[in-house]
């Protein structure tokens, strides 16, 4: 989903490792389901946006729908993203039967190279265009053995164990959009995945209506429903609509048109392309993920330009401006993405011209305003114009607005509504929803991340009171798991205010200090500047040193760098009321 995959700017280049540390906890042990009962277990995507991933099993039958990851939050410094935690799929590796994929965002492929090893490297079910973006992005993990994926239809229909599956069509940003049916023995479960009801879709057809009431129609005893959009007022807006705004600015504007928007918006890009096609812009694509979308596209024919309408960035001033267009990553103000580094000056090929239209192709995500706003300045500036989803339509979101979830209710007629894909907030605004439609307020089940809804052959639903484990797996760098909350909190001390190394030399025969203390600091204090500080807080170490070594056979080191860091920790606090990561460090020779 396109409100999510800002998280672009740091996949393409992350890697991680995926054996086992020494260290590792033994997988703990659950308590075995009770038997001929439905449990569905979401690993992810209650609480959030992103991590989505839910298991549903009965007896020894697990389908898992869904793999995703999720952008890290504000305070995890230096983490990736974050995957779902799967230990309690790793005793039950024999009973997972498949894993089936709604569609080719990140927020639900993006953890698979991560997971599926983890949990016996399951059989994947997903459409073509999905299929085509998971493969191509475990080609960056050539250590992993090879997945298998099979490629499904829009209407396909087939049993995995106990389960009988089968899929329908919806809009998204993306093409190859699906939600499902899982027919069970206590009853029909339908998941829409991410879905918008589009009646004039672009390179798309409309959803299935017909078929989801046709679905509804034979008794759906839970709908677990996108919630993503259910604060936003009336229907979605259409694609083709964002269509008839970019024709506007391609026929209006006489410089170069650049347009950033998410990788992922493989509909927004086919249109951009035909629109430069038919207005005689060369297009010019840059940026890793936006490139490998757009040729897996152009391959399974979801873009249809022709191929001369394509240019190679670095060709862009071969041609007069008023013959090129230029899309690429950077909407959001990612440091490293394109349009920052043509801002910046630093893009190899591409510089902003005085007449330039720059279009931001996606409304901005919370966090980010900062950031688009500096981008925004910075083009004023340079004398380009700027185009935004505030003063034309050139953005719809990919997720259901209240109405179209109050349809998506009223076509269905579930006995249970469980939204899911939100914040809690989300969550129980969708249920609100459902009770404005006539769902009754008792049957619409608000969970939580590792909460397990349960299902009995009489088709009576309630969340249990077991809770499975859902707690943060963060890849960061090549390493998977091995980030926790202790290493988050010294990244955040370091980040808030710095770090006050201390060297000490010390005779051991003499148990006295040699010489002053060495003190250098990253992020705390310039040290050629506060002289007097410095040498104060040497002076009060080798004192600390000498005291408590003085009486000592054998000293302790740990109680004597303990005895350090409070002691000098008091100290700078009250001369600067701030609290550096202080570090001691004692020599003895």
């Amino acid at each position: 989903m396109e409100l999510f995959l800002k998280m672009f700017k740091k996949t393409n280049s992350t890697r991680s490792v995926h054996k086992k540390p020494s260290n590792a906890k033994p997988v703990k042990s659950f308590t075995a389901p009770t038997k001929d009962r439905l449990r569905i277990i979401p690993l992810g995507g209650l609480e959030e946006i992103g991590r989505n991933m839910t298991i549903f099993e009965y007896n020894n039958d697990i389908v898992i729908v869904d793999c995703g990851l999720m952008f890290p939050e504000e305070k995890m410094m230096g983490i990736d993203y974050i995957v779902p935690n799967v230990d309690y799929l790793k005793n039950k590796q024999k009973n997972i039967r498949g894993m089936l994929i709604t569609h080719g965002h990140m927020d639900h492929i993006g953890a698979i190279p991560h997971i599926l090893h983890q949990i016996g490297n399951p059989t994947i079910y997903a459409t073509d265009l999905t299929q085509a973006m998971i493969l191509k992005r475990h080609e960056e993990y050539k250590e992993l053995p090879p997945l298998k994926v099979k490629q499904i239809r829009k209407v396909d229909r087939f049993k995995l164990g106990i389960f009988d599956i089968e899929f329908f069509h919806v809009n998204h940003s993306i093409p190859g959009s699906v939600g499902l049916v899982l027919r069970t023995p206590v009853g029909n479960i339908m998941h829409t995945g991410d879905f918008k009801f589009d009646h004039s879709p672009v390179g798309d057809v409309p959803a299935d209506i017909s078929k989801i009431a046709h679905l509804g129609s034979e008794g759906i005893l839970a709908l677990l429903s996108d919630s993503t959009d259910a604060q936003t007022p009336g229907y979605s807006i259409s694609e083709s609509k964002i269509k008839k705004t970019i024709e506007e600015i391609f026929r209006d504007s006489k410089g170069r048109i650049i347009t950033a928007t998410f990788s992922s918006l493989v509909s927004r890009i086919q249109e951009i392309a035909e629109v430069a096609e038919a207005y005689g812009r060369k297009l010019a694509v840059d940026g890793y993920s936006m490139r490998n979308n757009v040729e897996i596209a152009k391959k399974l024919g979801y873009i249809n330009a022709k191929e001369s309408t394509f240019i190679n960035i670095k060709d862009v001033d071969k041609y007069p401006d008023s013959k090129v267009a230029i899309l690429c990553t950077g909407a959001q103000g990612e440091d490293n993405a394109v349009l920052m580094r043509i801002i910046n000056n630093e893009h190899k090929f591409v510089k902003i011209h005085h007449g330039d239209t720059v279009v931001f192709s996606s409304s901005v995500i919370p966090g980010n305003e900062r950031s688009v706003q500096g981008m925004k300045d910075t083009l004023y500036k340079k004398g380009a114009h700027i185009i935004h989803y505030k003063m034309m339509d050139i953005h719809a979101g990919g997720h259901a607005r209240q109405e179209d979830l109050k349809m998506m209710i009223n076509l269905v007629r579930p006995k249970y509504l469980i939204p899911v894909h939100g914040t809690y907030y989300m969550l129980k605004l969708h249920g609100k929803l459902g009770e404005e439609v006539g769902l009754k307020e008792e049957n619409t089940l608000i969970g939580e991340n590792g909460c397990v809804f349960e299902f009995d052959k009489n088709q009576q639903g309630r969340i249990t009171g077991e809770k499975v484990p859902t707690s943060f797996v963060m890849v960061d760098g090549i390493g998977l798991g091995d980030i926790g909350n202790v290493v988050l909190r010294d990244r955040q001390h370091l980040a808030e205010d710095g770090m006050f190394t201390i060297v000490s030399v010390v005779d051991k025969i003499k148990k006295q200090v040699v010489g002053e203390p060495q003190v250098s600091s990253r992020g705390f204090i310039y040290v050629k500047e506060n002289f007097d500080l410095v040498n104060e807080t040497k002076a009060r170490v080798k004192k600390d040193i000498n005291k408590i070594i003085s009486n000592e056979a054998v000293p302790n080191w740990n109680y004597v760098k303990k005895n350090i860091q409070e002691d000098v920790g008091k100290f700078l606090f009250q001369k600067t009321q701030r609290r550096p990561m202080i570090l001691p460090i004692i020599i003895e020779v």
